[in-house]
């Protein structure tokens, strides 16, 4: 359903998201839902291709890969659902990772990169929808509450 895509940050939260301290480790979470069919511009190089969105997908990897290194970024856990514990059915991701950043200016400094900016489209060409929730790191206890 349309309401459910989501792809890009709104304003509200990107602005939310630098509000937050900037110089703490940060970890994003990453939910996608590919598109069957990439969803490409009709005017870029990789549009006509007939690539699957989890295709086009591994071409924003090989394109935003290098700057998410060179800030420091690195991949925490990866992994792909297998079935719904505790929540809704309708909510299925294709892939899900853990992305870790030194502080949220090297998540900054990536977004507003401009290879990056170029390398983007290849992940909103392949993504339905997505969620990334970002998480700052807290102590406790190696056991649950």
């Amino acid at each position: 359903m349309a309401e459910d895509r989501y792809l890009d940050p709104t304003r509200e939260s990107f602005d939310a998201f630098k509000a937050l301290p900037r110089d703490v480790p940060i970890n994003m979470l990453n939910l996608l839902r590919f598109h069957q069919v990439a969803q490409y511009p009709a005017d870029h190089p990789n549009a006509g291709k007939g690539w699957n969105g989890a295709r086009a997908y591994e071409e924003y990897g090989k394109t935003s890969g290098p700057i998410f290194k060179r800030v420091g970024g690195t991949i925490l856990w990866r992994g792909q659902m297998e079935c719904m514990v505790i929540g809704p059915d309708d909510k299925q991701w294709d892939v899900s990772f853990i992305a870790g950043y030194p502080n949220s200016g090297a998540f900054m400094e990536m977004v507003t990169d401009p290879e990056y900016q170029k390398a983007v489209v290849n992940r909103q060409a392949a993504v339905l929808t997505s969620r990334l929730i970002r998480f700052g790191e807290i102590d406790g206890p190696d056991t649950f509450g």
